[in-house]
C-alpha cells in the first residue's frame, strides 16, 4: 500500500527564495527536484513513497554546509538514494503482505518524457517490474549508473560501497536486467495498435483481433490491492487471457468510458466508470506482439493519472 504523499517545503516557495531572496539551498533543490523524484520513483515504483523521499531529502539538505559541497546535483542524488534505500527495504516487507499481484503506480507524464526514449523505457511498467526483481543495492546501482549515468565513485558514496564493489554490483545487475528486460525498441505506433485492439475487445467483444496480437506466453496482471476486485494471480498464455476476457468482457458497473493517455512515457488506456477513474491499462509490445497487459485498479495508486507528473534525467 502506498504511503500518503507529502510535498516538500520547496514546492511552496518560488525558486530563489525560502526565508529570503536567492537562497542557494532552495534554488538547488528546486532545480533538481524532478530528477530526484525520478530517481526515487524508479527505485520504489511508488509516487507517494518517492514524494516522501523528497521530503526526507529536503530536511537533510537544509542542514548541509553548502560551502563543503562541490557538486550539488550529485550530493542531492546521494541523499535521495540513501533515503530511497531505507524506504525500499521497508517496502519489501510491506509487499510480502500485499493482496494479489503488485504493479507500480501509474503516472500521467508529459510528451517530453515519451520523447526521451531511454527515460520512457526506464519508467515503463515492464521495466519497473524487472527492477523489482533486483536486490535494493543492485536496483540503486543500476538506476544511478545505467539510467542517470553517474560515475562509479559518486554511486559508491551513495550506497556506502567501494567503487570496485559498485562495478561488480553494476555488472551483476546489468546482466540480470538484460536477461529479463523487454527485447528491442518499441515504437509508439505499435503500443497504440496493441491497446486499440484491447479497447475494441473491451467495447465490442472483438477478441479475435486481440488474439492475433497476443504473444503465446503473454501475461495479464491485475492489481486491486485487496480494495478493488482484480485477478488474484498472474494469468499466462494467450488462450487463458482470451478465455478470461471472453468470460468477463471486462464489463464494469455504471457508464464506462475509455480515454487515451500518456502513462509512464507510453500510450495507455484510462477507464472511467461514472466519470471516476476505475483502472489504467498499459501494454508491453515485443516484435509486434503483446507480451504483457497490466491493469491497475487499486484506487490508492490512481491519483497520479489526473495530473501530470514532471520527470527528468
Amino acid at each position: 500500500m502506498a504511503a500518503t504523499s507529502s510535498t516538500t517545503p520547496a514546492d511552496h516557495v518560488r525558486p530563489g527564495s525560502r526565508d529570503g531572496e536567492g537562497d542557494p539551498a532552495t534554488e538547488a533543490f528546486v532545480a533538481h527536484r524532478n530528477l530526484l523524484f525520478t530517481v526515487a520513483y524508479e527505485m520504489l515504483g511508488s509516487a507517494a513513497d518517492a514524494e516522501d523521499v523528497l521530503q526526507e531529502t529536503w530536511l537533510k539538505w537544509v542542514g548541509v554546509d553548502l560551502g563543503q559541497v562541490r557538486d550539488r546535483r550529485a550530493y542531492l542524488v546521494r541523499i535521495a538514494t540513501r533515503q530511497a534505500l531505507i524506504r525500499l527495504r521497508t517496502l519489501g516487507r510491506r509487499r510480502e503482505t500485499y493482496v494479489g499481484p503488485w504493479l507500480p503506480e501509474p503516472l500521467l507524464t508529459s510528451p517530453d518524457v515519451a520523447e526521451d526514449v531511454e527515460l520512457a523505457d526506464s519508467v515503463s511498467t515492464a521495466m519497473l517490474l524487472v527492477l523489482e526483481t533486483l536486490a535494493p543495492n543492485e536496483r540503486a546501482v543500476f538506476v544511478l549508473r545505467d539510467v542517470f549515468e553517474l560515475d562509479y565513485g559518486e554511486i559508491a558514496r551513495a550506497v556506502d560501497k567501494t567503487p570496485a564493489a559498485v562495478r561488480q554490483i553494476a555488472h551483476r545487475a546489468r546482466a540480470h536486467v538484460a536477461a529479463r528486460r523487454p527485447r528491442g525498441p518499441v515504437s509508439p505506433a505499435q503500443t497504440r495498435g496493441a491497446l486499440a485492439a484491447f479497447q475494441r475487445a473491451v467495447e465490442t467483444g472483438d477478441l479475435q483481433g486481440l488474439l492475433d496480437l497476443l504473444a503465446p506466453d503473454v501475461v495479464l496482471v491485475g492489481d486491486g490491492g485487496g480494495i478493488k476486485q482484480a485477478l488474484p494471480r498472474i494469468i499466462t498464455g494467450a488462450d487463458k487471457v482470451i478465455r478470461l476476457l471472453e468470460m468477463s468482457r471486462l464489463r464494469l458497473p455504471g457508464e464506462t468510458a475509455v480515454e487515451w493517455a500518456q502513462i509512464n512515457g507510453r500510450a495507455a488506456l484510462v477507464m472511467r466508470v461514472d466519470g471516476e477513474v476505475d483502472n489504467v491499462v498499459t501494454a508491453q509490445v515485443e516484435d509486434g506482439l503483446i507480451t504483457g497487459l497490466y491493469v491497475v485498479r487499486n484506487p490508492q495508486k490512481l491519483s497520479r493519472v489526473e495530473r501530470e507528473t514532471a520527470m527528468s534525467r
